[in-house]
């Protein structure tokens, strides 16, 4: 089983400290969420982690592996996957091609294999019908489904992804919580930040709640709900799931 770990993260923009002494971890096959309120510094922990943001201090590690001064790439080599919140498809290119994009930076696959791999992902993702359509035709919930196949093509460690509910209708919010449940079914770690709190704690085993830069609480669903002050600062006292 591998571990995702982010020890003591700290980031400064000028002179103001956005994030501090932040650290969480994920394990192989957890859904894990970071939520808090705006500017309490989340998102800044998510894009160091990534690699899109670099920390002024604390490591980001997959198991003894120390990636914190690996760019994005090199990340994505050891094993971190990552969606977007914008949409990040080929618009021009089809649904086949967008994955076989990224397959071609496999180069341990040979053409056949990168081909098994794309026709796999089709399946498993439920887009092989519409494999020859082009990205700026696709759905929300369709794309959305594509880009998580896409990130797959790495064959991640784990998948880090930013506002996976956002823009996307009711029907398809369930659609991506079966998509997630499907990734930590293959093993793979899960770290979600959604402004969409109540999907986020609803699908997560362990959250992290952030604010005014600092880790304010940790735990389950019922330990977040139960956490006072979770109530005061973000989450409000009539607040269910």
């Amino acid at each position: 089983m591998a571990t995702l770990k982010a020890q003591h993260l700290a980031k400064s923009y000028k002179g103001r400290q956005v994030v501090r002494d932040v650290s969480l971890s994920i394990d192989s096959g957890q859904i894990v969420g970071l939520l808090g309120p705006n500017g309490a510094g989340k998102t800044t922990c998510f894009y160091m982690i990534v690699g899109l943001v670099q920390a002024d201090q604390g490591r980001v590690l997959i198991d003894d592996l120390d990636v914190s001064h690996q760019p994005m790439h090199g990340r994505a080599k050891a094993g971190i996957g990552y969606l977007p919140q914008e949409a990040s498809i080929f618009r021009k290119l089809s649904v086949a091609d967008n994955i076989m994009a990224i397959l071609e930076t496999r180069k341990e696959l040979d053409k056949a294999g990168r081909r098994q791999e794309l026709e796999s992902l089709l399946q498993e993702f439920h887009i092989n019908h519409i494999r020859d359509n082009l990205g700026m035709s696709l759905s929300g919930g369709e794309r959305r489904r594509v880009e998580i196949a896409r990130a797959l093509a790495t064959a991640p460690k784990f998948i880090l992804l930013d506002e996976p509910f956002a823009g996307v209708d009711p029907i398809s919010v369930g659609d991506i919580k079966q998509i997630i449940h499907h990734l930590k079914a293959k093993g793979i770690g899960v770290l979600i930040t959604d402004h969409n709190v109540r999907e986020t704690l609803d699908i997560c085993e362990t959250a992290y709640i952030v604010n005014d830069g600092q880790l304010i609480a940790e735990g389950d669903s019922a330990t977040i709900l139960a956490n006072e002050l979770v109530k005061e600062v973000y989450l409000g006292h009539e607040f269910r799931l």
